[in-house]
């Protein structure tokens, strides 16, 4: 089935008014905060409350030249052109799949490239962006990280492609959800991961609550302690995969070193320091995860937690031999855990047809 590839001439690079093979020295904008910018305006001669004005342009009227911002004078223009930058990476490719879901692929200015995802269900759009240049954690069933881990992403390559997805929606329509759940493992990056989330949530930025925000974990102890302490109710969704730790160190490697219970017990805190239900993910994988046995000791560890369990039948990845279950093995799974008591949703298919799906992100197209 050929599948549309969309014209990406909808969001101009900032960066090519730049001569080719010439560095661009001006600052990534979306790296800095409101207040940062204020600050640069008072001392430029000009009113702080300039600042608010083009993070409204940028965030809300989705503006990306400085050329838009009509209601600023023209020497600021002028100035802003010369200093900052606003979209600094490059859209490689976009493309549509039947389901309203589009992916983007983007070339990033400081080395790599990650891809993102805007999800139209209903009245909601949500977008689901990467945090890093592939990853590290090595599950075996991911795309993700089949290249290993390039690099961390900045708080500004991050905002980035909240906004790119946002520019692809209609002017009357607002994204409602963000989910990072792209390539790469959030809690591996907090220190650009949260101050993006920060500016995404802020009524100056895209305004969206904490509670409509979701940060993806393969479980990393330490750092789900350090956003326990962040104060912001986030929802957290920790990558599980499996019930056991022989089970799950065969499946995502780093449980090794760290091990179901560590991982539980950090949720646990995460939990009774928010208040926040937790979610834990889990890819259902023919012939490896999703037995009856495998079920009953889900079921041991979850029951008397207040928690959502997110199955999500494993979708295919080119070059991997791992298969999605029969329908019959996910009835089974799913009758298990209800008849349980565990709150159970089997996430519905988005983007598969273009490898948009939960685990198809990848950094190289070229490997595939």
């Amino acid at each position: 089935m050929d599948l549309p590839v969309i014209p990406s001439a909808s969001v101009p690079d900032s960066a090519a008014s730049h001569s080719a093979g010439e560095a661009d020295a001006r600052i990534h904008l979306l790296d800095w905060d409101v207040e940062q910018l204020r600050t640069w305006l008072v001392e430029q001669g000009h009113q702080g409350f300039r600042a608010k004005q083009i993070w409204n342009w940028i965030y809300q009227r989705r503006a990306s030249t400085f050329a838009e911002m009509t209601d600023l004078s023209k020497k600021l223009r002028e100035q802003l052109e010369q200093t900052y930058v606003i979209f600094r990476a490059r859209e490689v490719e976009a493309v549509c799949s039947s389901d309203g879901t589009d992916k983007l692929l983007v070339h990033l200015s400081g080395g790599g490239e990650v891809e993102c995802v805007l999800l139209r269900d209903g009245s909601r759009r949500s977008i689901c962006v990467s945090s890093q240049v592939g990853c590290a954690m090595g599950c075996v069933f991911c795309a993700s990280g089949l290249d290993g881990v390039d690099r961390n992403l900045t708080s500004g390559e991050i905002l980035e492609q909240m906004l790119r997805l946002q520019s692809r929606l209609h002017p009357d329509e607002r994204l409602s959800h963000i989910v990072m759940m792209g390539m790469g493992e959030p809690l591996a990056n907090l220190g650009q991961v949260l101050p993006a989330l920060e500016r995404a949530r802020s009524p100056e930025g895209l305004g969206i609550s904490p509670r409509r925000i979701t940060i993806s974990t393969v479980g990393l102890p330490p750092a789900i302690d350090r956003l326990s302490k962040h104060g912001v109710p986030y929802n957290l969704a920790v990558s599980l995969h499996a019930p056991n730790n022989e089970l799950r160190t065969q499946l995502v490697p780093v449980n090794e070193k760290i091990g179901i219970k560590a991982v539980l017990d950090a949720a646990d805190r995460y939990y009774e320091a928010n208040g926040r239900r937790l979610t834990f993910e889990y890819v259902l994988l023919g012939g490896l995860n999703d037995s009856d046995e495998c079920a009953r000791q889900l079921l041991g560890i979850l029951r008397r937690r207040n928690v959502m369990l997110n199955v999500i039948p494993y979708n295919p990845v080119a070059g991997l031999p791992y298969v999605t279950p029969s329908a019959k093995a996910i009835a089974d799974f799913k009758g298990i855990l209800i008849s349980g008591g565990v709150n159970v949703m089997f996430r519905q298919r988005k983007g598969s047809e273009i490898d948009a799906a939960c685990g198809q992100l990848r950094r190289n197209r070229q490997s595939v």
